[in-house]
């Protein structure tokens, strides 16, 4: 559990690919999570059983959920709901803030 982060807490964590993430604050309930991608980085499609809002803190993004297309822009948000099939192409290089409930275990091991 880490209830509590600053901003100089957390370092990025490379995913490769011109993504990275930051783990923000999370219980065991929910988790705030940074998603920094360069342009033209790919959220390849996937699945995951947690429940996921997606806000566009900056940059541009195609968010795909099941094969629909959704564009995104800074301000906009979108609800994945588990076992949905979703993935994110950034057209503009920004930041994406994710919240998943339950919080995603496989982050922090």
């Amino acid at each position: 559990m880490q209830t509590f982060t600053t901003h100089e807490d957390m370092q990025w964590i490379e995913l490769g690919g011109g993504s990275r993430r930051k783990i923000r604050s999370y219980n065991g309930e929910m988790m705030l999570v940074e998603v920094g991608f360069d342009d033209g980085a790919v959220g390849k499609d996937h699945t995951h059983p947690h429940t996921q809002i997606s806000y566009v803190l900056s940059g541009e993004f195609t968010y795909n959920i099941e094969g629909k297309a959704y564009p995104m822009k800074q301000g906009d948000s979108i609800v994945v709901d588990g076992g949905k099939l979703h993935g994110c192409t950034c057209v503009k290089a920004g930041i994406l803030l994710d919240i998943f409930s339950p919080m995603r275990e496989d982050f922090v091991k």
